[in-house]
């Protein structure tokens, strides 16, 4: 395949042991993706969601909420079907690719490590405010944010280049232990006797409107991202392909499953926590959970106590969002679309080099927003969501695609709602995109990506697409095309 033109792009042959110094273990079964899953998106149970709130009020985040849900369940019912058939570590970089060439992959590719890098940002920036009120509270002990990024960062790096047993196992026990603390969250909410519905609707309407919609009906679309935070995230599991015991079978079930698990914890969030706070006390909050526990406790310190449990939720989804740039990262290095080093594995068969070099963007990500005159989570949040829902968009366009293309590519699970499914989600993922592009509010976030695919695009059309490798993801779009 040396220098083979395929689709405007060239195939380079590469050294025997290329593919050696890049190898996966496998490992996980159905309860670690399951874990993993959940690992990756519960840490939104715990901090952003509630910025909705101050888009559209409580009632136009719960409609926001229904209206997001619909589009994950069709997403990963349809992402479901398609890892059955394509089960590689490229995820939807590995869709596209077989469904819209190279320069839909790469483009699709992109905008998933966009999303998995900077949410990757957003936790370590919700992580290190709920670290530095527990540490204030019980020990008057504080450290600037830089700080506890850099201590963040390098703790999660260690876990996830430490081995593929090491890393489910984590996430595992992080997962199991962040439904617990939401669990005694919502029996404490329960039984306190703080808990009223009036505390929902406590924001004042601005005139014409109501005190279920305060802000009107458009502003129930500038609350889907925050509601995304409840789920963003799930969809990772395809990137696990490599590393499953069983991909075909098992992805698409730890899924759905994992689905419905956080559909159970965001209905106990979203009703539970304003309920006891008070809607408008809740919608700024950097640690909404902290505060729930501060109002149902008159003690601060059993307040902070319980929030220091609460930071488990934040270090799965640390755990669990890092694994998934790292595998990212890796299937696009590994195919020639990013520099073949950040691909390498070494004796612990982990992306250590993708690890790390995502780790420097993601810091850099956070500095420049909180030093540029910005608030650093909720501007890296949105760059998180746009790339999130753009890669929603073309997973959607490529589901769609491969039925034309491929009606009989083997797929041993089918999505149960079909076609119809993945044109809804993509209805809805286009809507969230086309609502943060007229919101000025978003407006650093969208520069930002525009700046970064400008330079990726550059990138891959001057060095990238003359340099590609027969990789899984590569070899099985071309003999889909013969």
């Amino acid at each position: 395949m040396s220098n083979k033109n395929v689709q405007g792009v060239s195939y380079t042959n590469v050294s025997h042991d290329y593919f050696e110094k890049r190898g996966l273990q496998r490992h996980a079964g159905l309860f670690g993706l399951w874990a993993l899953g959940v690992a990756a998106v519960v840490s939104g149970d715990f901090s952003g969601w509630n910025f909705g709130i101050g888009e559209a009020g409580w009632g136009g985040l719960l409609i926001a909420t229904l209206l997001v849900v619909v589009m994950y369940f069709g997403m990963v019912f349809s992402i479901g079907e398609m890892a059955s058939a394509l089960p590689h570590t490229g995820g939807a970089y590995s869709f596209a690719r077989s469904a819209m060439g190279p320069w839909g992959g790469f483009v699709t590719g992109f905008a998933e490590t966009i999303e998995y890098v900077a949410t990757t940002g957003v936790i370590v920036f919700f992580s290190a405010s709920y670290a530095d009120g527990i540490t204030k509270e019980l020990f008057d002990f504080t450290m600037p944010v830089w700080a506890w990024w850099i201590i963040l960062y390098a703790i999660f790096l260690v876990i996830n280049i430490a081995g593929v047993k090491i890393s489910f196992k984590f996430s595992e026990i992080v997962a199991v232990a962040s439904l617990i603390v939401l669990g005694v969250f919502a029996v404490m909410a329960l039984f306190s006797g703080k808990f009223s519905v009036d505390n929902l609707f406590n924001i004042t309407p601005t005139e014409g409107n109501t005190e279920f919609l305060p802000f009107g009906f458009w502003a129930i679309v500038a609350a889907m991202p925050f509601a995304m935070w409840f789920f963003l995230g799930i969809e990772e599991l395809p990137l696990a392909a490599e590393e499953a015991e069983n991909p075909s079978r098992d992805i698409p079930k730890a899924g759905i499953r994992g689905l419905i698990t956080l559909c159970v914890t965001a209905t106990m969030v979203l009703i539970l926590n304003p309920g006891i706070t008070g809607a408008d006390q809740l919608k700024e909050s950097g640690e909404p959970l902290l505060d729930g526990f501060r109002a149902i406790l008159p003690n601060s310190d059993v307040a902070a106590l319980l929030a220091a449990f609460a930071l488990i939720g934040l270090f799965a989804s640390l755990q669990g969002i890092m694994f998934a740039y790292g595998r990212n990262i890796y299937s696009l290095s590994r195919a020639g679309y990013f520099p073949k080093v950040l691909s390498l594995t070494g004796t612990r068969k982990t992306p250590w080099t993708a690890l790390i070099v995502g780790a420097i963007v993601g810091y850099g990500a956070l500095l420049w927003a909180q030093y540029g005159g910005e608030t650093a989570g909720a501007v890296v949040l949105n760059i998180a969501v746009w790339g999130a829902v753009l890669a929603y968009l073309l997973q959607m366009i490529s589901y769609l695609l491969l039925k034309r293309k491929y009606p009989n590519l083997n797929r041993p699970y089918k999505s149960p709602v079909g076609s119809m499914g993945a044109i809804v989600a993509a209805a809805l993922a286009l809507l969230i995109f086309i609502g943060q592009a007229l919101n000025e509010g978003y407006r650093s976030a969208i520069i930002a990506i525009a700046v970064v695919y400008v330079l990726g695009l550059l990138g891959f059309a001057l060095f990238g697409r003359k340099k590609l490798v027969l990789s899984p993801e590569e070899e099985a779009a071309i003999k889909g095309h013969q």
